[in-house]
């Protein structure tokens, strides 16, 4: 029962990682049948940014009043209904429709899910399971150019890809018995109060440096994302094709040390992974920095990635057992929060900053987070 359940809310966090990069690689064809402008494709982020830190911060009282199952199985469906609103909208106002249902579904079933692995498995899982949030982060783009092959149909795309998520819902709606089953022999275990406001868990000693470290750690996650190729074309001189594949060594980076720091979280806690993973990567920002060859870069991003990997599912794994099983949920949707303004604020303010001071300050800028996710990461305690 417990291997099934494992399997279900792999698929599940497969589901939330399938429209993450959906926009991106559709919106080049979208923009002239809706008429609009390249620069208008950021404020759909903006929106599903700004409903996920809602979504994450009242999820707390969303599980206690219907449990992780069923909150799980609306997140889902909402996500699915949302990108089946961008597959069919005639103009670019409707899109902002969609990414409203595609904000809360996310945040929500982020929240429930890491706190219910946090809760009732080993933290291995927690490794993995964001490993296969790369595998669905992965595959939706593959769907999407799929269909642009087939006569540019980013509708066709959209609903591709809404169907299977409307797939995942099924099978989780067949598997609600069992998350009732497995939550009930939880309960019996353990009679202590599951509810707490996040009011209350944002006093708890500790609880703001975690924060911190979220909020810093998906901020500077979400900026490489969006600026390393163009650090790369303004740095190194490569070209644009050559720049994005150099990049894709920062994501294979972070799945390879999600795949070995889930090994090595058998033996080593969180506290060292957490720490000497910021170290990691911040060598590889400094090997970066002062790379003088294209090589050279290369093996800085994938450092970069591969040090950062532990950090943001061993923070929250250990949310538990620093603040206790009563703060956990309303603790990890306060993290989640602040990771979701970190990727949302800190890419925009990295971008200022390369307006003001030119492309290569980009790493620099990166390298002052890594040093603030340090000195917040002892802080907790």
């Amino acid at each position: 029962m417990v291997t099934l359940l494992l399997i279900i809310i792999y698929l599940a966090f497969i589901g939330l990682g399938l429209p993450d990069s959906l926009l991106g690689s559709a919106w080049p064809v979208m923009k002239l049948e809706l008429n609009a402008t390249t620069e208008m494709a950021g404020i759909i982020p903006f929106v599903v940014s700004l409903c996920t830190v809602a979504s994450s911060l009242s999820a707390n009282k969303l599980l206690y009043k219907f449990g992780t199952g069923k909150v799980v199985i609306g997140s889902i469906l909402s996500t699915s209904l949302a990108l089946f609103c961008y597959s069919i909208v005639p103009n670019f106002a409707l899109l902002i429709v969609g990414a409203v249902l595609l904000g809360f579904g996310a945040g929500a079933v982020d929240a429930a899910l890491s706190n219910y692995v946090a809760l009732h498995f080993k933290a291995k899982h927690m490794s993995w399971l964001h490993c296969f949030w790369g595998i669905g982060a992965t595959a939706g783009p593959l769907v999407m150019a799929l269909n642009l092959r087939e006569g540019n149909d980013w509708r066709g795309g959209f609903s591709a890809v809404a169907f299977i998520l409307l797939g995942i819902t099924v099978v989780l709606l067949l598997a609600l018995p069992l998350w009732k089953l497995f939550e009930s022999r939880i309960e019996q275990q353990d009679e202590e109060p599951k509810f707490m406001s996040s009011r209350e868990a944002v006093r708890i000693k500790g609880v703001k440096p975690a924060m911190l470290v979220m909020l810093c750690y998906n901020g500077s996650e979400t900026a490489v994302g969006l600026w390393a190729a163009s650090y790369l074309i303004a740095s190194k001189g490569l070209e644009v094709n050559q720049a994005a594949a150099f990049s894709s060594l920062y994501f294979i980076g972070i799945i390879a040390g999600r795949i070995l720091s889930g090994f090595l979280s058998e033996k080593v806690s969180a506290k060292p992974l957490i720490r000497y993973g910021i170290l990691i990567g911040a060598l590889g920002l400094i090997v970066l920095i002062g790379s003088s060859s294209v090589v050279l870069a290369g093996v800085g991003l994938f450092v970069l990635g591969f040090g950062g990997a532990p950090i943001y599912p061993s923070i929250v794994h250990m949310t538990p057992e620093r603040f206790g099983k009563k703060a956990s949920q309303s603790v990890i949707g306060l993290e989640m929060a602040s990771a979701y303004t970190g990727s949302t604020v800190i890419p925009m303010l990295v971008g200022l900053s390369a307006g003001m001071m030119g492309l290569t300050v980009i790493p620099v800028v990166i390298l002052a987070l890594f040093v603030l996710m340090f000195i917040s990461s002892v802080l907790v305690r």
